[in-house]
Formats: structure tokens, sequence, C-alpha cells
């Protein structure tokens, strides 16, 4: 009799086991899932999990299948998805990819009134023929670090800048000329953006300056073809007096060079004739095949919200495009003598005046190139000045 019911008891834990999964294996095929798309934002995974648990918790037919991808495989794997009939619904990307994928009508678009809880100038950088194609993620905008030991003076410009000299063997600044759009964004500082005016006086006179600062050895021989992160180096090694660069690198400046770092001032980031501050953006984007866009773009929103951002600039030197969470007091005061403070403080603030991008185009890589080449032409083959920036808008034009 005991073994009867200790195998009626066996039947009936099996069967209780097999419809528990079948019930949860229905309930998992009723859910709708979303696949996640970031970039190299794995370090971040509890984070990041939390937050599609609560929104999974509060939308309980929707299922976020999360991947993080290597940075340097993001726009390759983005554009084999993308070329599917299956991509995913959510891709952290950078602008100038993603505006790449608008150009070929490979995204969806928002209205305006859909990206109401972000800087507007933010939502603006995404933008293309009057559309909305991205969705604004986390942004930074470089500050200005000087050692005071090799001088105590603060520019407010460029201007001001190339006017000193370099005591001591040292260098005033390293401008990484070739670096993707590093020159671009000085240059639209003073609103010379196009190919209407990138040989106007103005650019002449800027461009003179720069043959000025490299004859004379003001900035290293080695602007025309480093890095930002050389650049770094140069300024932890006490070469430079002065260097524009992303909050991120203080703490690595303090790790490598302490009597750098002891020495080391923060100011604003050097302006231009528009009075404005450059910045840079990381973005999502949803695929035109996505199969959930309206519920992808609800996650993005909620990922984005002012708790999330907030809690996300507090664990990595980023900046919220959430306006609500830039007001927070976590921008407004700094610990005394913590660098990476001061530095927050001040780039949030700069995000109030931001200068407006460069105008879309389509061969953004192609613009990058030619600007790269055209500065060797003065600096290196010494191409008259008028004469290289007059081709300059010639190729540009073509563009």
């Amino acid at each position: 009799m005991k073994r009867i019911t200790k195998i009626i008891l066996t039947l009936l834990i099996i069967i209780i086991i097999l419809a528990f999964t079948l019930h949860s294996n229905k309930q998992n095929a009723q859910k709708l899932t979303i696949t996640f798309w970031t970039l190299q934002l794995g370090t971040f995974d509890k984070y990041i999990n939390n937050i599609i648990k609560e929104y999974e918790t509060s939308h309980k037919n929707v299922k976020i299948k999360w991947i993080d991808v290597p940075y340097s495989e993001g726009e390759k794997r983005t554009l084999a998805s993308i070329l599917t009939d299956n991509p995913p619904d959510l891709v952290n990307l950078t602008p100038d990819f993603s505006l790449l994928l608008a150009q070929k009508n490979a995204l969806y678009t928002f209205d305006k009134e859909e990206l109401n809880q972000f800087i507007p100038t933010l939502t603006e950088t995404l933008k293309y023929n009057r559309k909305y194609f991205g969705i604004p993620f986390y942004a930074t905008s470089a500050v200005t670090l000087y050692n005071s030991a090799l001088t105590n003076y603060e520019p407010k410009t460029y201007d001001e800048l190339f006017k000193l000299s370099s005591p001591n063997g040292t260098y005033i600044t390293m401008i990484n000329f070739a670096e993707n759009d590093t020159l671009l964004k000085i240059l639209n500082k003073y609103n010379i953006n196009s190919p209407q005016n990138i040989n106007s006086q103005k650019s002449v006179q800027l461009f003179s300056e720069f043959k000025r600062l490299y004859d004379n050895n003001l900035v290293p021989k080695e602007s025309i073809t480093q890095t930002h992160r050389d650049a770094l180096e140069k300024y932890m090694s006490g070469q430079l007096q002065y260097l524009v660069t992303g909050a991120n690198f203080i703490n690595m400046i303090k790790e490598n060079a302490p009597e750098i770092y002891k020495n080391t001032k923060i100011i604003p980031q050097l302006k231009g004739d528009t009075g404005l501050y450059d910045y840079s953006l990381m973005n999502f984007i949803i695929p035109l095949k996505s199969k959930h866009p309206q519920i992808a773009l609800d996650f993005a929103l909620y990922f984005t919200n002012k708790t999330n951002q907030l809690e996300f600039a507090k664990m990595t030197p980023i900046l919220p495009v959430n306006k609500e969470a830039l007001t927070d007091d976590y921008f407004k005061t700094a610990a005394k003598n913590d660098l990476a403070s001061k530095a927050r403080i001040i780039s949030a603030s700069q995000l109030y005046n931001l200068q407006p991008p460069l105008p879309a185009i389509k061969n953004k890589k192609e613009l990058n190139t030619l600007s790269a080449n055209y500065v060797q032409e003065i600096l290196i083959k010494n191409t008259p000045v008028k004469q290289a920036l007059d081709k300059f808008a010639s190729d540009w034009d073509k563009l």
C-alpha cells in the first residue's frame, strides 16, 4: 500500500512539474522578445540587467534579450544584421554610423515629441531630412587641463591659446589634426563648416596659425599623425602646457602621473568665435525591419529615464542626455581637491551651450580624410594656405 502511495505521489509530482513547464513555455512563447545590442558595456552588466528586470516586471508580455557587442565590431555586425529580415530591435551606435544608415532609409524615425525627455540640442544631432533617426544615450564634453607648473594663464579661446609661447622646451598643446573629425570640430566653433566657407578669410587665418605653431615647434610634429591618447601621454610626461580632453582621462593621469595630476588645473573647453562648446554623443537606433519598434522605443525611453541616467553617470564619467537628470545636484557640487568632480561640473554646464554639429552629409568619413590630407598639404608640403583651402573647398563640394 505504501509503495502504491509513493508511486501515485511521484506521478502527481511529475504531472505538476510537466504542467508548470508547459504553462511556463506557453507564457514565454506568448512574450514579445526585444533584442537589445550595446557597444562594449559588459562591465556594467549588473546595472543593465537590473534595468531589464525592472522593465520586464512592469511589462509582463515583454522579454529583453541583451547582447553586448565589442566596439570594434559594432558597425560591421549592425550592417550585416540590417541586411537580414531579423535585425536586433534596439542598437547602441555612434551618430556618424547611424546617419549612414538613416541616409539608406534603413532606420525607424521618431517624432520630436517622442524625444522630449532629452536635451534638445542633442536630439537635433540625430536628425536627417527633418526626421529624427536616433535616441540619445549618453554624452561627453571635453574640458581643458593645464599644468600649473608650466603656466598659470587660463585661455578661454583657441585664439588666446595660439598667442602663447612655449618655455622650457615644452609645447603649448597638441591638436590631433588628422584624427577623425577633431580638426573639423575646431573649425565648426568658428562657423567654418561648409565648402562655401572652408576657404574664407577666417579659415585662412586659422590654418596659418596652425602652420606657424607647427613650424615653430609650439605643437609636436607628431600632431599630424598621432591620436588623443598620444597627446595624453605627452601631457602626463610634462611636455604639454594645455590639453583639451575628456573627463574620463583624469583618473588615468592621477594613477600614472601623480606629480602632473598634483599640478593640473581644469578650465572649460576652449571656444571659437561662436562661444559654444562641442560634444560627443552615443545613441540608440531602431532598424526599420524591427518586429516591435514601438516596444523598442518604449524600452529605450525607460533605459534613458532620469533615474537610470543618473545612476549610470555616477558609475562612469559620462553626462546624462536626459534633461531632468542633468539638473541633479551631482552635477553642481565638487569635492575639494578632486579634479574628476570639478571636470564633471564644468562639462555638465557646457551641455547648456552646445555648438550645433557639422551639417549632415553622406560622406563623413571621406570628409575627414579630405581634412587630414589638406592640413598635411599645408603643414608638411608647404602648399600656400589659400591655394590648399581653395582645393579643399572644391573637393568638399563634390562630396
